[in-house]
């Protein structure tokens, strides 16, 4: 790796969550694992013919709202074409697509990575259609079901600007999160709405030529991302090493092997003999359709992290971690209201830093744990809000209310309902807790002891024992005043 460079881009296919399919008046419908087979479908979107596609106006302002997020110029005029090439799911023996005329030109994305920010090139953003899904057989048969093909496809293709599988990984996990606050999809890489395909080469540290490359395809999660770049990378240095030649091809990922594997040469654009869609006019793009649409460009990451920093206090990574997912972003905020609101009647006044302690914390552990994202959980932000006043307001401590937070997060109950029925109250009563304080140290001598003699971490000991005995529902801040009051005391 100190002799060569990595040179890698990536071509990332975004489903457009949109009605109706790219080119006719099918339904798009999620699958959920028991969709019928060939249900939403029709003469135009199984290729049969004779049949005339229709530009689904909707899916092309998806485009250009995306294409705008990302800084790319809108093309005054774009056209469709024909990619041909045969697959068993592409039912029109192929693809319309953009080429020559894309929608969408000439933008980047900034992403960080070890403290460093770069810009990654754009080199354009363009409108396609879906091809179906193959079910293969355990008898080398195959059956292809086309409810998938004709669903709008936005591709975003980069520049081969990264140099590093993090800058990768930072370029696709960035560039989802965008789709995800634009309405592209929902981000769901498991179930197709988002793919990678990876090209990458290795260089001499210094070259400025472009190497045979090997493009790595459907790969649908990081991880499958980041483990295909980084051994494409290792293995041709090791080719390269040993006297031997890359060949420019594509290749699959085998992710139990752990390797990839070769499929065929590399195409080029010529293979796929472009041509003009007949059936479609040229798409004319008005200039204030552009500027409308500029104007409903949501808050986007970046701007969302800086304000968070700016308006909440935050740092930067926390800020970061927030902004990642839309959702997460909108449930801190309505957290944050909600103390304020509440802090505004009971004077429990709250830091933005300690509700995004809590979301990025315990919420995200549960979170991870379960497998459920923040809008399928059973605790609201009100709920959230709720119980991080009782922390605030010592009627519980921070153990207790991970244990509180965790049976909210299971059953749905609320924080003060938990602490009641369970009987978690925050012990804060000083004449109740001397009495334990003044028997844990009648009845450990030696240890009282060794704190007198200079031992002074077993006043942490101590406090376990005044913890434990309490079934840790002592308020720790009186408990650790009484304990040095009684200790000072016996010193004398």
């Amino acid at each position: 790796m100190t002799k060569y460079e990595p040179v890698i881009g990536l071509e990332v296919h975004a489903q457009i969550h949109t009605a109706s399919k790219m080119f006719c008046a099918c339904p798009v419908v999620e699958d959920t694992g028991d969709l019928a087979p060939n249900t939403y479908v029709c003469p135009v979107c199984t290729g049969m013919p004779g049949t005339l596609p229709v530009i689904n106006r909707r899916a092309i302002e998806i485009g250009m709202l995306t294409g705008l997020a990302l800084h790319c110029d809108v093309a005054p005029v774009s056209r469709f074409a024909r990619k041909s090439y045969f697959y068993p799911d592409l039912p029109k023996g192929y693809q319309i697509s953009q080429y020559a005329l894309p929608l969408s030109v000439d933008g980047y994305l900034e992403i960080e990575v070890n403290g460093v920010t770069r810009r990654i090139g754009v080199t354009r953003a363009h409108m396609e259609e879906d091809a179906g899904k193959l079910y293969h057989q355990g008898d080398g048969g195959s059956l292809v079901d086309l409810n998938r093909a004709g669903v709008p496809l936005l591709e975003i293709v980069s520049e081969p600007d990264m140099r590093s599988v993090e800058e990768a990984a930072a370029y696709a996990n960035k560039l989802r999160a965008y789709l995800v606050y634009l309405g592209v999809n929902a981000g769901d890489m498991e179930k197709g709405m988002i793919r990678f395909e990876a090209n990458v080469s290795v260089r001499p540290v210094g070259a400025d030529v472009m190497n045979p490359r090997h493009e790595i395809k459907n790969l649908n999660s990081f991880r499958a991302l980041t483990r295909s770049v980084a051994y494409e990378i290792e293995n041709q240095i090791a080719t390269l090493e040993a006297g031997g030649t890359v060949v420019q091809q594509t290749v699959g990922w085998d992710e139990a092997a752990g390797v990839t594997v070769p499929q065929r040469g590399k195409e080029e654009a010529h293979d796929y003999r472009y041509f003009p869609e007949p059936d479609l006019p040229p798409l004319e793009i008005d200039r204030a359709w552009v500027e409308e649409l500029r104007a409903q460009l949501p808050e986007l990451p970046d701007a969302k992290q800086a304000r968070f920093v700016a308006d909440y206090g935050l740092d930067d990574y926390d800020a970061a971690l927030l902004v990642e997912d839309r959702a997460v972003a909108d449930y801190f905020e309505a957290v944050a209201a909600d103390m304020a609101d509440t802090a505004a009647i009971e004077s429990v006044h709250v830091a933005p830093k300690v509700v995004a302690n809590w979301v990025t914390g315990e919420l995200f552990r549960l979170m991870k744990e379960s497998g459920q994202d923040v809008g399928e959980t059973h605790v609201p932000a009100g709920a959230l809000a709720e119980l991080i006043a009782l922390v605030e307001d010592d009627t519980i401590n921070q153990n207790t209310a991970k244990e509180v937070l965790a049976e909210m997060f299971a059953s749905g109950r609320r924080a003060r309902q938990v602490v009641e029925e369970k009987g978690l109250a925050q012990i804060s009563d000083t004449a109740a807790l001397e009495s334990v304080v003044v028997r844990i140290l009648a009845d450990n001598p030696d240890e009282v002891a060794e704190y007198l003699a200079g031992k002074e971490q077993i006043l942490g000991w101590l406090m376990g024992q005044v913890m434990r005995v309490t079934r840790g529902q002592a308020n720790p801040q009186v408990a650790r005043e009484l304990l040095q009051r009684q200790l000072s005391q016996i010193q004398g």
